[in-house]
C-alpha cells in the first residue's frame, strides 16, 4: 500500500475521532467475545469486527446485543457492550412491544451516540431509524443480502416486518451495499440511492503465503455455513453422492430442526461427507489451509464472508451465487446452478492444476485489492460518518 493510501486513511481516522457510534447487533455478542454457544453468522462476524476495528483506532464505540447472561454494561476490548431484555423474554405478542421495543429503546438512550448503524433487514431496521429521528441522531443502514433489496421482501414473514423496515429504509441518512445488483434494486424499489462499500473480512494476513496446490488435500471440499434452507446443504451432499472419491468437510453451527435432523441422519450414511460443527475464526483456519476449494451452494445470499475468507487464502470458490458476476469476470473459481453442475465445475478445477493455481492467484490478489480490512475499513468508516444530510 502507498505512503499517500496510509496517510489518506490516517486523515480519515483522525478526522472522525472525536464522533462516537452505536452498532445495533442483537445477536452479535457471541462473535465479540469468542464463543460459539449463540447464533454466529456473517451480519455478526462482520459487525464484531467493525466494533473491534473501530476501537482498536481510538473510536468510540457501544454495541448492543440480547441480554445472554453479561453484565448490564461491560468492556470488551475497547467496545461497551450494552445489553438489551434476554431474546425470548416477555408474554408472546406482547414482547414485541415490551421488552423488546422498550429494552431496545433505553439502550439507544445509554449509548449516546453521534451515529447510529444497523445491518440486516427487520424490522429492528425501523425502530432504530425512528428513535434517531426523534433524538436527532444519524441512522446509517447497510445492507446484507439481496433479498432485503426486493419490494415484496421475501424474507419477511409478517406485514408489520415490512413497514418497519422500508420505514427505516426511507428514513435512513445513508445506506451502504455490497453490490452494484443491491445499488440498483434499491434504487428502482425504494426510491433510494446508496453507497457501494466493498465488505471488509479479517483473512490471512498480507504478510503470510497461501498454501501451495501441491500443499493442500486436492480431493477435500469445504462448504461453510448456517445449516438453513436456504442454504441447501443437501445439494452438497447431492455432490457427495455423485463423487466418492471426493471428501467433504461441512463447518457450521447446528440446530434440533427436522430439516437439520434430516441432514445429520443423511450424513452419518455418508462415508465422505464429515460434519464438523461450529469453528471459530482460528480453527477455520486450517481448512482454508488444507482443503482445494470452497463450495457454495446457496438459493441466495449477498456478499459471502465465506467467499472472502476462502480467496484470502487462496481457495478458489465454487458456488451457485455469483455477486456481481465477479467469480467469472475475475477468474475466482467458477458457477453452477444444480449439483451436477457445480461438481462439474469442482472437477474442472481440481483435475486442472494450472487452472487452479490461476484461479487461486487471481482469488488472493483480489481479497488484497479489494476486501482487505485494513484498506477497506477506513472507507467504510468515513461513508458512516460523513452525511450530506
Amino acid at each position: 500500500m502507498s505512503t499517500n493510501t496510509h496517510k489518506s486513511q490516517e486523515a480519515l481516522i483522525n478526522h472522525n475521532l472525536s464522533k462516537s457510534i452505536c452498532i445495533v447487533a442483537h445477536f452479535a455478542y457471541g462473535s465479540l467475545v469468542g464463543d460459539l454457544s449463540g447464533h454466529i453468522g456473517g451480519v455478526e462476524r462482520q459487525t464484531s469486527s467493525l466494533a473491534l476495528w473501530l476501537a482498536k483506532n481510538g473510536y468510540k464505540v457501544r454495541i448492543l446485543t440480547w441480554d445472554e447472561g453479561q453484565r448490564e454494561i461491560e468492556d470488551v476490548n475497547g467496545v461497551t457492550v450494552i445489553k438489551m431484555c434476554p431474546q425470548n423474554s416477555g408474554l408472546p405478542i406482547l414482547r414485541f412491544f415490551h421488552p423488546r421495543w422498550t429494552s431496545l429503546c433505553q439502550a439507544l438512550k445509554k449509548a449516546n451516540a453521534d451515529i447510529y448503524y444497523q445491518n440486516c433487514a427487520e424490522y429492528v431496521t425501523g425502530q432504530v431509524s425512528l428513535w434517531c429521528k426523534l433524538n436527532n441522531r444519524k441512522f446509517v443502514y447497510s445492507v446484507a443480502s439481496d433479498p432485503d433489496c426486493l419490494l415484496d421482501l421475501p424474507k419477511m414473514k409478517s406485514y408489520r416486518e415490512k413497514v418497519l423496515y422500508r420505514y427505516g429504509l426511507h428514513n435512513a441518512n445513508k445506506i451502504i451495499v455490497q453490490t452494484k445488483k443491491q445499488q440498483k434494486m434499491i434504487l428502482e424499489n425504494f426510491g433510494r440511492n446508496s453507497e457501494i462499500i466493498n465488505m471488509p473480512c479479517q483473512g490471512l494476513s498480507i504478510s503470510t503465503s497461501p498454501s501451495k496446490f501441491e500443499e493442500r488435500y486436492a480431493n477435500r471440499i469445504l462448504w461453510v455455513g448456517r445449516i438453513a434452507p436456504v442454504k441447501r446443504l443437501e445439494w452438497l451432499l447431492d455432490i457427495a453422492d455423485m463423487a466418492p472419491d471426493l471428501f467433504f468437510e461441512i463447518i457450521g453451527p447446528l440446530d434440533n430442526s427436522e430439516y437439520s435432523l434430516s441432514l445429520t441422519q443423511r450424513i452419518s450414511k455418508m462415508p465422505n461427507v464429515y460434519f464438523r460443527g461450529a469453528k471459530g475464526r482460528s480453527e477455520l483456519s486450517a481448512y482454508y489451509s488444507n482443503c482445494a476449494l470452497l463450495c457454495c451452494t446457496s438459493s441466495y445470499e449477498g456478499f459471502p464472508n465465506t467467499f472472502l475468507e476462502a480467496w484470502s487464502y487462496g481457495m478458489p470458490v465454487v458456488s451457485t451465487i455469483d455477486p456481481d458476476n465477479l467469480i467469472k469476470s475475475k477468474h475466482l473459481g467458477d458457477t453452477g446452478a444444480s449439483p451436477k453442475e457445480l461438481l462439474s465445475s469442482i472437477l474442472l478445477l481440481l483435475n486442472d492444476p494450472s487452472r487452479w493455481k490461476s484461479a487461486s492467484l487471481s482469488a488472493r490478489n483480489y481479497y488484497l485489492q479489494n476486501h482487505n480490512e485494513d484498506n477497506i475499513l477506513p472507507l467504510l468508516v468515513n461513508t458512516i460518518f460523513n452525511h450530506k444530510n
